[in-house]
């Protein structure tokens, strides 16, 4: 496939409608393992992720079965499996936040999956429960396969971005609460206690999260204040002269507002070589982080990872 054909173009204003109810049904789903999962550092526990079809909870796992739940972009269905056999799925459509819900729980009772969980959505302001957002929503088939595209197009850069760190580094996964793709490194030092602060979010889940120091990327779809598809970059805790350093490529910047670098996704579709440009951006903003905060980058860095050779070990 042609890189145009790669990376889809995002049209955020034709996108919001759709992408709202994406992110109340990606919350509904991930509130189902964030309740049947232990407790995993950071909040790891909780995450969807791209899939060769959409978007996977994974294995979710209790004393006798495995549950997986999969938005699949292409077919435009939702597919609620169990280890013994049963499934059950609905069409994604044009329905209100508590349709989905409502759908979302008799799939679960169908596979006999564990139904309760926590009824409302985080870090968005004056949340309304699901069962409550009965407003009619959009689902335009050609968005949500357009972002899910994307996702699949970045998530081989990212992978590869997270195998020139020998440090602690999450996995690439999607955070359902602020609707990002993510991936973040640690230096391993402890960081200040996090403030807190995000609207519906309970601070000891936001100070957990930010117990280390850590230099995170990702890529949002649009809203919170950029209007378009961007990829974003920050620090926690913010060393000095961070937000001054020269990144790559050309058309990154320093958003002064959410204290982040961003790189409109756009400026990497349209690109001569969108992974190399996306790529540029990881590395020179983490480079940016770990020099200014001083990380012991030479027991931490490595050369990217290459399929099927092991590292070399002096």
């Amino acid at each position: 496939m042609s890189s145009a054909g790669r990376w889809p173009r995002l049209d955020y204003p034709a996108y919001q409608a759709t992408g709202h109810s994406l992110h109340m049904w990606a919350q509904i789903v991930g509130k189902f393992r964030l309740a049947n999962t232990p407790w995993l550092n950071h909040s790891w526990h909780a995450t969807l992720y791209p899939s060769a079809r959409g978007l996977t909870t994974g294995p979710v796992c209790d004393a006798t079965e495995t549950y997986e739940i999969v938005f699949d972009f292409i077919d435009h269905v939702l597919i609620a499996t169990s280890s013994d056999g049963r499934r059950s799925s609905f069409d994604l459509e044009a329905m209100s936040v508590a349709a989905f819900f409502g759908r979302f729980q008799a799939a679960l009772e169908e596979i006999g999956a564990p139904t309760h969980f926590h009824g409302a959505p985080n870090e968005v302001p004056n949340p309304v429960p699901f069962a409550e957002q009965t407003e009619p929503s959009s689902y335009e088939a050609d968005q949500a396969h357009a972002f899910w595209w994307a996702l699949r197009s970045m998530q081989p850069v990212f992978e590869r971005y997270r195998t020139g760190f020998l440090g602690k580094s999450s996995p690439v996964h999607l955070f359902w609460g602020s609707f990002d793709l993510a991936v973040t490194r640690f230096s391993g030092r402890r960081a200040p206690l996090h403030p807190g602060g995000f609207p519906a979010l309970p601070d000891a889940v936001t100070q957990e999260a930010y117990s280390h120091e850590v230099a995170s990327s990702g890529f949002w779809p649009g809203g919170g204040g950029v209007d378009e598809a961007a990829f974003y970059a920050y620090a926690y805790p913010v060393p000095d002269g961070y937000a001054q350093t020269a990144i790559e490529p050309e058309n990154a910047f320093w958003h002064d507002a959410l204290g982040e670098f961003v790189l409109p996704y756009e400026a990497v579709r349209t690109a001569d070589d969108p992974d190399a440009a996306l790529l540029a951006f990881l590395q020179s903003t983490y480079a940016a982080a770990a020099n200014a905060a001083g990380w012991d980058r030479d027991a931490l860095d490595c050369s990217i990872g290459e399929p099927g050779i092991p590292r070399v070990w002096e």
